[in-house]
Formats: structure tokens, C-alpha cells, sequence
């Protein structure tokens, strides 16, 4: 190991970082600092990977999940080669540039996820870590492995503080993820003081407790923590954490202290820092020659490893046509198999839920790559998956049915992780309630446009006994109004068949289904055309008139009651329309738009949650048939009773 040269890149990783920190007078300098070494071993020692191609689907993942540090990243990448430049560099976290606040995915070469909200980062490694267990046992065969890369990870106090590192954590060590291996900073510092006003507990026996083999040592040791990582490899049954004692912004004046945690080290500071760290303190972004010359050395290695794999990966794709007719379709978000659709007879009564899970298996059975579960509801989720080579287990890793163990938050953030590993399309399944649970990773998950698709049933009051704690409101308007996320809420299973096809051609944003606990008819569709139409958000369910009196906006299972509703109305044309994605359908058109609403006198709105939303399609607020208070315990049929939403009720509503 040339720890010379390592030295070198860790002086002038720490040079950038300081440097741009304080130029942007925003930042975090004391991670950086206090983990340059590791970066430094990392990119020129450990990783698999190549900076000329930062895509090379083999390539080891590197996580900083905390993601405040990233001037760190930002620093080493452009060290190491990848198409982050000085100038970049030197306009840290302004518009325009590649060094954002926080690591952004998509935006800088060699960013491997989105990492700001603490803990989120190392629960999207476990998401990695677990595409990379199935994948090579999918694909790799006694004579070639081309799927074998390790996923590391950088956790701070603050990640293994948020309950998100906790759920995922317990399920990498349930599930013996040995390819996960994670560097915790311990330098026992947070924004308010020493992590000791809040954070006591023996991390490391908690660790051991979940089913992770525990190391540790020192940040600065180089050669011991190249030591460690090798022993890490060794354990293939438990994934690893490495324990590092740091010092936070270390050889600042303040190094040690939280006063280097966020924000710039002020002018003398930067110059003081720099000559314990034996740069010139009149100079700017210093970069030592050693380590250009180390990593323009490193150039060629990267490339034949990579060449390596390409040669290796030929030979396997000759051998096994099949398969990588598979890995191709996966890739591109195509179909590898026979789309066979379920159908349904109108007037047939059948829950959206069950018609997603028949959904599901059709889908398993075209698209090899699908993998997801459920939060411990499969069952009452009907989101198992019939074609699934089983279970995921330690034992069964190409199994594409997983139990995520009731790990909302984690469930939805490993699939977020598997999503962006590639490979893999992931789906998760929960009640529509426990939304609230994953909305973090959801908004993630968007921001990043990374296509998890969130099968979430039991969508309205009208699952009924379980009461209010269960019975979503206000989940679909706050859903809705997360950017890049679509939400469908399909009204019977001819629409849920046509939710789950647009969910799957869905590449660069994710998809949430909300479906009915309760059996509701398949009811006919006026619209001859409706596959077509629906694509654009909306459809005319029941024409009613050119020009219709009233025209009913319904979602879900409501459209069944605005359909029930215009029977038991006379003298009046009533117009009924699905909308199965309200912002998409907002997004079309004014022409299109009033097509479908057929340019009614007057609109109403019917859906079983808050108004919010809603108020621009009607010209009086009575006509905002929804619920804005929490429901309450009994039958579904007595709870919507109670609260007088039933088709009666709305029949008089339109009769007034």
C-alpha cells in the first residue's frame, strides 16, 4: 500500500473541502477533516471501480449517508478522476454546480444516491446491498460471476440516531447481508454538544444484537483500517461495521468540538489549519502533485478491471443467452416474458386490492425483475407474487417475494436503494395509512427519480373496524402534493390493471397505488376508447349529455357511488368521470380537460378524503363531497352511514 501517496490525497482532500467551505461561507468542514484518510483508502485502494465509467454495473457502491460531509465526496471524486472539476469544486453549493449542498443523484458524476436526511443513506446501502445478494444468485453461474461488488457505507451519530438505521439494520443482519460493509465516525460530536447529552448506549453490542460482526479501530491507522476491511470480507454471513474513532475537523483549532460541525472555519481558522497541515495559508484549492500522480497511476488499473469484467461478462452472455436476454430487459425497463392480463366481468364485485395482486403475479411473470413485499401484511395486502422462485432468504436469495418485517420506513427506503443499484424494479406493500411511516423515503425516492412502485391498500373509511387509526383522510391529498411522485387510486379492477401497466412503463419517478380493502363492482365504461384515455389521468365513465347538468369527479371506489348516485337522480343529466391521477390530469390540456368534464353547469367531487385540492373544480364548497374529519370504529357500511357518505347522500346533493 503506497500510504505516502494516501497521505497526499487525504492533505489535499482536506485543502479543497476547507477551501470551498469557506468560499461558499456554507458548509460543513468537520467530517471532511475528520475522514479524509478513509476517502483517501477508499478510492485508491479498496473500491472496484472505474472513474472513467461511473455506471459500470459492477462497480463497489459508496454511500455517504452523511451526506452533510460532502465536500469530502465531492473532494475525492475529483481527486480520483470523475467528472467533478475544480471549477465545480470551487463553486460549492451555488446554482449551477455539481457540488450541491448536499450529494444529489443525477446531478454529479460518481454520486451514488441522495443523502441529506440522516439515516436514510445507510438504509438505502442495505437496499444495494440486498439487489447485489439477488442478483448473483439470479444470474451468476459456476463459470462466471459477474455480479460481485461489495456496498460500503459512511454513517456519522446522527445516522445511527434516526430510527430509519435501526429498521434497516435489523433486516441486513436478519438477512445476512455479508457484502454490506459500513465505517461508522465516531467522533462523538453533534450540532448541540457531545453526543453524550443524548447518545450512551454500547452501538456496538447493538450491532452484534442485530446479527453485524463489530470492528474497530482508528480513522488514521490506514493500514490497520485496510486490515479491518479485509476482515470484514472475510464474514460472508453478517454484514460488517467498522467502529473508527475520529476527531471532527481535525487539525482545525477547534478541531474536536462542535463548532467545526457546520459551519465555515472563518478566515484564520482556514489559514491556521493549513499550516498544521503544512500548505501555504496564502494559497487556495492546493492540491498535492503526489496526489495527481498517484491517482493518474491508478488510471490504468481501473480501466483493466474493468476491461476484466467486460471480457467476463461477454463469455457469460454467450454461455447464457436467456439469462442475459434477462439482465438487458432489466436495464432498459423492458418486458422479458408474456404479459397476460387478468380480466374481470362488469358487475363483478372485486377489491382493487385483489386485482393489484393479480396484477402482481401478471407482472412477475413478465418482467423477471420485480421483486418487493410487504410489511408484514402480504396477506391482507394480496401482494404476493405467484411466480416468485419463492421467498428471500439467506438461504433463497434469488426468491423475488420479500418480508420486510413491519419496517415501513426501512421497507421503503431498501427499495429505493434497490432501485438505484439497477437490476431490480422494486415494489413495496402497506396500508394507505402508514404512508406517514414511509413519506420520507417516498419524497427521496422522487427527488431522486428513481421508479419504486408503493402498493398501498385499504385506502379509505371503508375498511371500517379498525377505526380511525387505520383509516387514511388526509394521505391522498399530502401524497399528491410530493413533486415527481404519481399517485393512482383506481376505481375498479379494469382500472387497476390498466394503474399497474402505467406503473411499470413508469422509468423516472415513482408510482403509488391506493386501493380499496372492500369489494367494489366493475361497472361498464362509456368511453369505448377508456385504456387510451385513462393514460391521460381521466376518463367519462357515464356521459350523461354533450353537455351535461352535473358532472361527478370521482376517485377509486367512489366512482361506484357517483354511478350509483346519477341512477337515483331524475330530470337531470349527470355526467360521471374517473380521474385515476389528478395531477396528471391537470397537466393536460384545457381543451382536454373540459372534454371530459363535458363543460357542466356544475361539478361535484366525490373521494373519501379532505377537500384539499379539490376546491378548483367546483364553484360552491358544498359540492366538495369528501371527508375532513377522522373516521371512526365499525362496519364499513355504518361508518360511511354515519358520516352520510353514501350514494343516497349524493343523490340528494345533486338534487339541490
Amino acid at each position: 500500500m503506497d500510504t505516502k501517496s494516501i497521505a497526499a490525497v487525504a492533505k489535499s482532500i482536506r485543502s479543497l473541502s476547507i477551501d470551498a467551505i469557506q468560499k461558499a461561507n456554507s458548509g460543513h468542514p468537520g467530517l471532511p477533516l475528520g475522514c479524509a484518510e478513509l476517502a483517501a483508502l477508499l478510492y485508491g485502494e479498496i473500491l472496484k471501480h472505474n472513474p472513467a465509467d461511473s455506471k459500470w454495473a459492477d462497480r463497489d457502491r459508496f454511500v455517504l449517508s452523511a451526506g452533510h460531509g460532502s465536500m469530502l465526496l465531492y473532494s475525492i471524486l475529483h481527486l480520483s478522476g470523475y467528472k467533478v472539476s475544480l471549477e465545480d469544486i470551487k463553486n460549492f453549493r451555488q446554482i449551477g454546480s455539481v457540488c450541491c449542498g448536499h450529494p444529489e443523484y443525477g446531478i454529479t458524476d460518481g454520486v451514488e444516491n441522495t443523502s441529506g436526511p440522516l439515516g436514510q443513506g445507510i438504509a438505502l446501502a442495505v437496499g444495494m446491498a440486498l439487489a447485489e445478494s439477488h442478483l448473483a444468485a439470479k444470474y451468476n453461474t459456476a463459470a462466471h460471476k459477474i455480479v460481485d461488488h461489495y456496498t460500503y457505507a459512511l454513517v456519522g451519530e446522527g445516522c445511527l440516531e434516526e430510527g430509519v438505521s435501526s429498521e434497516a439494520c435489523s433486516f441486513a443482519g436478519h438477512n445476512k447481508l455479508g457484502k454490506l460493509i459500513v465505517f461508522y465516525d465516531m467522533n462523538k460530536i453533534s450540532i448541540d454538544g457531545s453526543t453524550d447529552i443524548t447518545f450512551t448506549e454500547d452501538i456496538g453490542k447493538r450491532y452484534e444484537a442485530y446479527g453485524w460482526q463489530v470492528l474497530k479501530g482508528d480513522m488514521y491507522e490506514v493500514e490497520n483500517v485496510a486490515k479491518l476491511i479485509e476482515e470484514a470480507k472475510t464474514e460472508t454471513s453478517k454484514p460488517t461495521l467498522i467502529m473508527l474513532k475520529s476527531i471532527i475537523g481535525k487539525f482545525a483549532p477547534k478541531q474536536g468540538t462542535p463548532s467545526v460541525h457546520g459551519e465555515p472555519l472563518g478566515e484564520a481558522d482556514v489559514a491556521e489549519t493549513k499550516k498544521n497541515l503544512g500548505l501555504n495559508p496564502e494559497e487556495f484549492f492546493q492540491i498535492d502533485a503526489d496526489a495527481l500522480k498517484y491517482f493518474e497511476g491508478k488510471k490504468s488499473e481501473f480501466a483493466k478491471r474493468q476491461a476484466d469484467w467486460n471480457a467476463e461478462f461477454d463469455a457469460w452472455a454467450k454461455e447464457n443467452p436467456e439469462l442475459a436476454k434477462q439482465w438487458k430487459a432489466s436495464y432498459e425497463g423492458s418486458a422479458d416474458g408474456t404479459i397476460v392480463d387478468p380480466t374481470y366481468e362488469v358487475g363483478k364485485s372485486v377489491a382493487t386490492r385483489t386485482a393489484s395482486g393479480d396484477m402482481i403475479s401478471a407482472m412477475g411473470a413478465a418482467y423477471s425483475y420485480l421483486v418487493g413485499g410487504s410489511a408484514d401484511l402480504k396477506g391482507s395486502n394480496k401482494s404476493g407474487m405467484k411466480c416468485d422462485n419463492g421467498t428471500y432468504t439467506p438461504e433463497n436469495k434469488i426468491g423475488r417475494s420479500i418480508e420486510f418485517g413491519i419496517r415501513e420506513f426501512g421497507m421503503a427506503s431498501e427499495c429505493a436503494g434497490m432501485a438505484l443499484h439497477g437490476g431490480i424494479r422494486p415494489f413495496c406493500a402497506t396500508y394507505l395509512v402508514f404512508s406517514d411511516y414511509m413519506r420520507p423515503s417516498i419524497r427521496l425516492a422522487a427527488l431522486m427519480n428513481q421508479p419504486v412502485i408503493y402498493d398501498l391498500t385499504h385506502d379509505s373509511i371503508y375498511l371500517g373496524e379498525d377505526g380511525p387509526t387505520h383509516q387514511p383522510i388526509e394521505q391522498l391529498s399530502s401524497l399528491r402534493s410530493i413533486p415527481n411522485l404519481q399517485v393512482l387510486r383506481p376505481g375498479d379492477a379494469e382500472e387497476t390493471v390498466a394503474a399497474w401497466h402505467m406503473a411499470m412503463e413508469a422509468k423516472d419517478h415513482p408510482v403509488l397505488l391506493a386501493l380499496t380493502r372492500q369489494n367494489v363492482p366493475v361497472y361498464a365504461k362509456e368511453d369505448s376508447s377508456w385504456r387510451e384515455t385513462i393514460k391521460k389521468g381521466a376518463y367519462v365513465v357515464k356521459c350523461g349529455a354533450e353537455t351535461p347538468d352535473v358532472t361527478i369527479v370521482a376517485t377509486g371506489s367512489e366512482v361506484n357511488m357517483a354511478l350509483e348516485a346519477a341512477a337515483k337522480v331524475a330530470g337531470k343529466s349527470v355526467r360521471v368521470v374517473s380521474i385515476l391521477d389528478k395531477n396528471l390530469f391537470e397537466a393536460q390540456s384545457e381543451e382536454f380537460q373540459a372534454k371530459i368534464l363535458g363543460n357542466a353547469k356544475r361539478v361535484i367531487v366525490a373521494e373519501a378524503g379532505v377537500k384539499t385540492g379539490w376546491e378548483a373544480y367546483v364553484s360552491s364548497k358544498k359540492d366538495l363531497f369528501t371527508i375532513d374529519h377522522f373516521g371512526e370504529s365499525g362496519p364499513a357500511k355504518k361508518v360511511a352511514e354515519k358520516f352520510g357518505f353514501t350514494a343516497e347522500k349524493l343523490a340528494e346533493l345533486i338534487n339541490n
